[in-house]
This record gives C-alpha cells, structure tokens and sequence, in this order.
C-alpha cells in the first residue's frame, strides 16, 4: 500500500494529536513499526520506479541530468518512462505463478512501452499522471483513467473530482477494485501481488461525501480518514477470505508531505522541511509491516528501512532469487521482520543526480543543503514553512562535501544544530561516513536519464481506447525541448 504525499506524522502511531488513523495504529498495533523508514527519492516518479525496481533511481533512470541536484518526475509532456532492460517485481513474481494488479497511480511514463501491462503487471486500474486539472483539452488534455490496457474514461469528465469542495469517490473506486481483485484471487488460490497505490492525499486533495467535514485537520485530514478506512477495509477482508496468514501487507509514502500545500497537506512530524527536499521530512516515511502469525504483533523495528527493500523482501520471500546481473540497492528484510534483528547499512538522500546526503547508524551527513532557489521562494513556494534553520535550508546550492553538516538524528531529529566540527564526535564520526560514501561513488553507475526531454505531443491525446469513447483529441506538432525542473 503505497500513499501519495503523506508525511510521517499523519499517523496516530506516530503521534498525530487528532488520533484519525485507528485502522492503521491497529495494523501498527497487529504488526511491526518502522520508525526509520525512508523512500529513495523526495519526489513521487523516482520514489515509485525505485520501490518497483529495488534500485536508486539515478541507477534506474528516473532522473534528470538538465541541471545539478534537480528533482524531476512524468507529467503528461514527459518523453521518456521506465526502461524495458530495468526488471520490475511484478515481472520477477511472475516466474511462481503471481498475478498482479496494480490499482491507482502508476508515474512511470504513459507512453507505449511504459505503461503497467507492459512492464509485469497483469491487471491495472487507475491513472498514469497526477491527477491534475481540470484542463480544456486543446491545450492539454485531461488525464486519462485506465481498466487494463485502455482508457475508462478521463479525470474531470467521466471521474469527477470537485475542486471546489474537495468531493470524490475515487478511493472508494480504488478500494472496491481492490477487494475485488483479492477475492478473485482468493477464490481461484492463486497467488497475488496488490499494489494499492491511491493518491487522495496528493493535492489536489479529495475525499468521498461520506467523509468530507469528518476529520478536525481539514480536506487533508478527510482524505486519510478515507484511506485510513480502506486499509481497514482490505485488512478485514484478508482476515475474513481466510488468507492473512498468507499475506505479507505493507504500508508506507512515496514522499514526504507537501508542507507547501500549507494546510491541504500534510505532517511531517518533528522532522524538518518535507517533500523535494533531503531533509528528514522530504523522505523519512510512515512505514508498516503486517503478516498475522509470522510478524510479531506490537513490534517496533529500529532498522534503517528504504522503499527498495520491498522488492527485495517481496522476492525472496516469494522464493526467488533476487537477480545477478545488476546492483540492487534493496535489502532482504526478513530476519529483521521475523527475528527483530538489525541489518548494518547506509541510507543514501538523493535528489535528481546528486548524492545530498547519506545516514549511517544516528548520524547523518549533508554533503549538499539546499532547499529551491529564492526566485521558487519569492513566487511564495515554501518547502520549509515555518521551519527555515539558517545555514541548513539554503535557498542556493551549498556544498559542504569537504567537511559536511553531520547531526544525530536520535538527539536532534529536526536537524537544527549540527555537531561542531571540533569535537571528538564529529572527528569519528566523518572517519566513519567517508569510505561508505567513497565506496558508493566509486562503484555507481548512473543508467540512462529518462527524465529530460518533454515534448507536448506526447500528451495523453489519444491513449489506448479513446476511439471507443470519441475521445481522442488532435496532438499538436512534436517540438521536444529539455525539459524546466525549477526545483
């Protein structure tokens, strides 16, 4: 289960003060708590091809090289997507008989070749872009809604979403879909891969009538109180078919909140900044491990977790081997679900092709700072409101690689005051960090960037299926030019 823009403080287990999320806190409650979860990029696309594909996306390609440090993803221009040679988890759970839906956001490029039935998924109901709009289809196009492999349908037109009251039954949509395909499965005992990726808390926000004004936080508040709802939904119903016990559920964030949504965003906890950026908010997630029988109820796991560890854990306890012929950034988390252990390891904070950070037990080291440029801020784009620490949340690009910013996540979790660079502990600790950095740079090879080039004629015109609806629209004449990524 993979949310679009919730922030690690929007749970009650984490200390959310509203307590809306009881369904959740109960799978936190039956299962395992990773407070030290992170995604591997601070932006939805990159996030999403890193959990599919176990690997970082500067090695995946989900990156952009059109200017240093730039967070890009796939709107609707986008020229590019996943690669073919990349081998996604649906692909690989194939090979023991799996079958897999995904249902919701899929971001990983919408043109041929790139869309989920392509790329290992056998079923797909949801959208390839954001949900943004509405648009007047002469100069963009609205996005479409898929059932497999053609369009239902368009956001806007067929699958409303009311901008201005916020009403939508789309995570009831989702939600159906998805019980659906598990009792499918169940019925026929076949085996089953549910990527449940809903994307209501993602702005702009929405939720159904039935829970639209329930929630003290807002909009925000109502769409995860919808999601919250639909969790418990689908835990029910796998308790219910008989088929927990056969289940491994997990949820997480594809990034950080968008604290610049001001109030129809999220919370990122005590953490500091929140989506785009490398600082503890913009990629620390909320993060979940559910399996009745085989998971310790009520356990809280101090392990360094990362989004790719999903498609690692996902095949070998499928029981395939992981494959051979490529670096999976990913680790297999089974001894830590079953055995609470702990597994040694870095967590590198990307953004776009620069290396900006890297955790190391408690400790982590900021080898660039930087939050978006002061012409972003002075448009009134804040990724940091209220949370600006001078020195640290840079509106320019500060490199700090020959004696970076090192802080103690357990001490200062809000990175505010890091160690003196005088001291014994920063003197170790940097001992400690540069060969593991070192190491990573040495022996990175970064794939082909597929995120920079755009091109208005690769628009959602005319997706698959549209003739069936009169609903194909004329493209405009391919002028490809690189794409902007502001931030």
């Amino acid at each position: 289960m993979l949310m679009d823009d919730m922030g690690w403080g929007d749970l009650g287990v984490f200390g959310q003060p509203s307590k809306e999320t009881p369904n959740l806190d109960r799978m936190a409650a039956e299962g395992m708590l990773f407070p030290n979860f992170y995604t591997a990029n601070p932006l939805c696309s990159p996030s999403r091809a890193s959990l599919l594909t176990g690997r970082l996306p500067v090695r995946n390609g989900f990156y952009t090289t059109n200017a240093h440090a730039r967070n890009a993803y796939t709107p609707q221009e986008i020229v590019g997507g996943i690669l073919q040679e990349e081998i996604l988890l649906p692909e690989m759970l194939k090979k023991k008989g799996y079958i897999s839906k995904i249902v919701g956001k899929w971001h990983l490029g919408h043109r041929p070749g790139h869309l989920p039935l392509e790329n290992g998924f056998d079923e797909w109901f949801g959208a390839p872009n954001c949900h943004f709009g509405p648009y007047n289809g002469i100069t963009t196009p609205n996005i479409p809604v898929y059932n497999n492999s053609e369009m239902v349908g368009r956001y806007y037109e067929d699958f409303q979403i009311d901008r201005k009251t916020g009403e939508s039954n789309l995570t009831q949509l989702y939600l159906q879909e998805g019980l659906g395909f598990i009792f499918t499965q169940a019925l026929a005992h076949r085996p089953f891969f549910l990527y449940w990726a809903p994307d209501a808390t993602h702005a702009p926000v929405y939720a159904s009538k039935k829970f639209l004004g329930k929630s003290q936080r807002g909009r925000y508040g109502d769409a995860v109180m919808e999601l919250d709802y639909s969790v418990g939904q689908i835990l029910d119903w796998l308790n219910l078919l008989g088929i927990a016990k056969n289940t491994f559920v997990f949820f997480t964030s594809d990034n950080g909140a968008a604290l610049m949504s001001g109030i129809m965003g999220g919370s990122n906890g005590p953490f500091l900044c929140g989506k785009e950026t490398t600082f503890e908010g913009g990629m620390r997630e909320p993060a979940i491990a559910w399996w009745p029988g085989h998971i310790p109820a009520g356990a809280v796991s101090r392990q360094l977790g990362s989004v790719m560890d999903l498609f690692t854990t996902s095949i070998a306890l499928a029981g395939l081997v992981a494959p051979d012929d490529r670096v999976l950034d990913g680790l297999d988390l089974r001894p830590v679900l079953f055995n609470n252990s702990i597994i040694d390891r870095p967590i590198f904070y990307y953004r776009g092709n620069e290396m900006m950070a890297v955790r190391v037990g408690p400790y982590k080291a900021h080898y660039w700072t930087w939050s978006n440029s002061w012409e972003e801020f002075n448009k009134g784009i804040n990724f940091c409101p209220g949370e600006e620490v001078a020195g640290i949340t840079t509106h320019t690009q500060e490199e700090h690689t020959l004696q970076p910013l090192i802080f103690h996540l357990g001490r200062d979790p809000g990175e505010k005051y890091p160690i003196s660079v005088l001291s014994h502990e920063y003197e170790a600790v940097l001992k400690h960090i540069s060969p593991i950095v070192d190491e990573h740079k040495m022996k990175l090879v970064p794939g082909m960037p597929q995120l920079n080039m755009c091109d208005q004629a690769v628009m959602n015109w005319s997706p698959p299926g549209c003739e069936k609806l009169g609903k194909c629209l004329t493209p405009p004449k391919s002028q490809p030019v690189k794409c902007d990524w502001p931030h």
